[in-house]
């Protein structure tokens, strides 16, 4: 009978620290700086491709042209 409880103990000592690795784990996951350093990292990314570099500034450049007639006008 000693045995059993100290097995049931020793698993519940194992699940505890199961238990604890997990939420260390989500909170690391959870982390609100990490995520904005990690999407602003991902924007930089996608920004940095010459497709979408170009296309910014040609809608960039149309937008300042615009502006610029209406001005004028």
């Amino acid at each position: 009978m000693g045995g059993n409880t100290e097995r049931i103990e020793q698993d519940i000592a194992r699940a505890r620290e199961d238990l604890a690795n997990t939420l260390d784990a989500l909170a690391e996951r959870a982390n609100p700086q990490r995520l904005a350093d990690e999407a602003k990292s991902k924007a930089l990314v996608t920004l940095n491709h010459p497709a979408v570099k170009y296309s910014a500034a040609g809608v960039g450049a149309l937008v300042l042209l615009l502006l610029v007639r209406k001005v004028v006008k």
